[in-house]
């Protein structure tokens, strides 16, 4: 079974539309995990009509407030491998991961990988719809995590991947403590410290059409805030075994 968590906050202009198109991909038998945080605009709302509408598809989990994507794709995780699930995917709710896009990483996964990254940044990937700057800041963020903890995946941001049952039973979830967009740098932190096998597979990112980005400032200092601190965390672990 394959379990696809959509962390969502302000989504009513996609989140029927999304769910609509996944469920019309070639898949395995599937769930779709919504964790909205209590959306204002009524994107919880439609997420249980959904259920209504396909209830051995679609599961709902409703969060008091704007708790974070980490902490959302982190439950997700829990209640997915709960209900036996074997494969888990994470991918957004504006349509910036294409769901005809889904079961090519699946298929990867089921090969014996780790976990599979839908990738802009190897050769095949790309953005479409964003402007230099917003590229500059991304490839800036890439960089600066890349270089300070020594990744070698090439999309470290990417939000859209695939994962082995295996690998997340085995990952240290509860060490993960970046609740932003960070979340996506420490998770690949530990894998690439526990020696998972990792695949980037080329993908074409589209930049939202409908909403609001959730990217803010605060956003992105805590970014480099934990970076630096999974540095530190890195150095500490280094000298202990010395």
């Amino acid at each position: 079974m394959l379990y696809i968590i959509i962390p969502t906050y302000n989504e009513a202009e996609n989140i029927a539309k999304l769910v609509k198109v996944i469920i019309s991909q070639p898949l395995p038998p599937v769930k779709i995990l919504i964790v909205d945080d209590n959306s204002p605009d009524g994107t919880g709302k439609i997420a249980d009509d959904l259920a209504k509408q396909y209830p051995q598809t679609v599961k709902v989990l409703h969060r008091p407030g704007k708790l974070g994507i980490g902490s959302a794709y982190i439950t997700g995780f829990k209640m997915a491998l709960a209900d036996g699930a074997e494969f888990i995917m994470e991918m957004d709710a504006d349509f910036s991961h294409d769901p005809a896009d889904i079961p090519r990483l699946v298929a990867e996964v089921k090969s014996g990988l780790d976990f599979v990254i839908g990738s802009r940044r190897v050769e095949g990937g790309q953005i479409i719809g964003w402007g230099p700057g917003r590229k500059l800041m991304s490839r800036g963020a890439m960089d600066f995590s890349r270089i300070i903890l020594g990744l070698k995946t090439k999309d470290v941001t990417a939000g859209f991947r695939c994962f082995s049952r295996n690998f997340l039973l085995k990952l240290p979830l509860d060490k993960i403590n970046s609740n932003g967009y960070s979340f996506q740098e420490e998770l690949i932190f530990y894998a690439e410290r526990m020696g998972a096998n990792i695949k980037e597979v080329p993908v074409t990112f589209l930049d939202r059409r409908f909403g609001k980005s959730k990217l803010s400032m605060g956003e992105v200092i805590k970014f480099f805030y934990n970076i630096l601190r999974l540095k530190w965390l890195d150095w500490q672990r280094k000298n202990e075994r010395k």
